[in-house]
């Protein structure tokens, strides 16, 4: 099996994400379309995702549902980091090729990062690292910027026999994810205090990243739109749950953090 990424590689890491949706086939298929994950199992109205090696992504669908509401506690965006930049390159061929509607590009000097929005309005981020050893500290606080995304030089690591894009590459993970929670702080201090996570970066007040085992980040959280959100509603689109994989964790636990967010814990196996 391929080494996989750091991010994976940590005490703790992003096992899967589990999100409600309106249409669970319909979600289901854009992911496979899109980002090429592979349908790993289908039940009683829920597709299980990933590649071949691990579930990334759990879809189950509701006609009940109401939509996510953007300025509520929830999904900022599910972030799938590939293994390698010329995967990231073989995509941005891929989504040239297919016309694929994309939000944005940045260089956050530790990734380099696509951004798109699914047919539900979630968040996605299809991104892959520098190494660790490029990555700038001013102390304990790692440098993130927002600079615009350098294409050409991504397309420029492919060969003219390179392989195109044939779907989510042995060793892609869910990097990180990044919530909308409706006070930085008490989210900071959640995170801290229930999951053991440090603190990696602080930005203008309004957002805060943190990680276990000196990544830049395994979760944000940020009140751009949400700013004072209360408990999120059960019974919307959107996030359902987020899943640790944990080294130190003998059994599985649920958590929930101050907005109602459902936090599984389970053990890493080696």
């Amino acid at each position: 099996m391929e080494q996989l990424p750091f991010a994976a590689t940590t005490p703790v890491s992003i096992g899967r994400v589990g999100l409600k949706a309106r249409n669970a086939q319909r979600l289901a298929d854009y992911y496979v379309s899109i980002l090429g994950l592979k349908v790993l199992s289908r039940e009683r109205g829920r597709v299980l995702l990933g590649t071949e090696e691990r579930p990334l992504l759990e879809i189950e669908g509701s006609t009940s549902l109401k939509q996510d509401d953007p300025r509520s506690a929830g999904l900022f965006h599910t972030a799938f980091l590939l293994p390698h930049r010329t995967d990231l390159a073989r995509w941005i061929n891929f989504a040239i090729e297919q016309r694929i509607r994309v939000d944005g590009a940045a260089d956050h000097d530790v990734s380099e990062a696509i951004y798109l929005t699914d047919p539900e309005g979630n968040g996605i981020e299809i991104y892959t690292d520098r190494p660790r050893e490029a990555w700038t500290f001013n102390g304990p606080s790692v440098h993130m910027g927002t600079d615009p995304l350098n294409i050409q030089a991504l397309l420029d690591t492919l060969s003219t026999n390179d392989s195109d894009w044939t779907g989510a590459p042995e060793g892609t993970v869910v990097g990180h994810v990044h919530l909308r929670v409706g006070d930085v702080m008490a989210a900071e201090e959640w995170w801290r205090q229930a999951q053991g996570f440090d603190t990696m970066l602080h930005y203008g007040g309004q957002a805060v990243f943190m990680s276990s085992g000196g990544y830049h980040h395994h979760i944000g959280a940020n009140t751009w739109q949400s700013r004072g959100a209360g408990p999120r509603e059960k019974d919307r689109t959107g996030l359902s749950f987020v899943e640790l994989k944990s080294k130190g964790a003998a059994d599985e636990r649920v958590a929930s953090d101050p907005w109602g967010t459902e936090i599984r814990i389970v053990p890493a196996k080696a």
